[in-house]
């Protein structure tokens, strides 16, 4: 059960409404997380800003991509809700089946490239208590992208790193198209189910 119940979009400051509209594209709904944080507007409208800025994409790090990173973040810190919302957003930014099931298990995958990897575990190492970031893998991420997208890579996990807090924390209850999403594509791969999102 959710700590703090996230607001109805009729309930919330109008500018903050019509500002937080921007996740019904990548996700299909506002999410419940932003929903409770807009209890304090300032810390949702940041929390937008912030979420538009990291995921926009300014070099070669994909949409797609970003949301998968997300996903290894998410599945690293265990927050259910957060894998849930990345899976479908990756799905929703054209993430091939293939790249689907095998994010979890990305280095054993035909499906990423060397780059791609290299940035994966990256992500896997940065979402680590304590964090697991080694010599090794920051020189195999720098041998692959340049100084701008780790920055937007780094973002990524930085940002997911807020959210796996926040949802765990909070027990953000899941929306229904997330929860759909999840339970196609992950329950079988990596046993996942709602947990405390329920």
């Amino acid at each position: 059960m959710a700590v703090v119940a996230p607001l109805d979009e009729e309930d919330m400051d109008p500018t903050l409404r019509d500002e937080v509209q921007f996740f019904k594209g990548p996700l299909g709904v506002i999410p419940n997380s932003v929903r409770t944080m807009a209890h304090r507007p300032e810390i949702a409208r940041a929390f937008t800003a912030l979420n538009i800025a990291v995921m926009t994409n300014h070099g070669a790090v994909t949409g797609e991509f970003k949301r998968l990173l997300g996903y290894v973040t998410s599945y690293v810190s265990g927050c259910r809700y957060c894998q849930a919302h990345t899976i479908l957003g990756s799905e929703r930014f054209g993430a091939p089946a293939e790249r689907l099931n095998d994010v979890w298990n990305f280095a054993d995958s035909p499906h990423f490239t060397t780059a791609e990897k290299a940035a994966l575990a990256f992500a896997h190492a940065a979402a680590e208590v304590p964090n697991g970031v080694t010599p090794e893998i920051e020189a195999a991420l720098r041998a692959h992208w340049s100084d701008g997208d780790i920055v937007e890579i780094m973002g990524v996990i930085a940002l997911f790193g807020y959210l796996n807090r926040w949802n765990d924390s909070m027990g953000s209850a899941l929306e229904d198209l997330p929860v759909d999403t999840a339970e196609r594509l992950l329950a079988d791969q990596t046993g996942w189910e709602i947990g405390k999102h329920g």
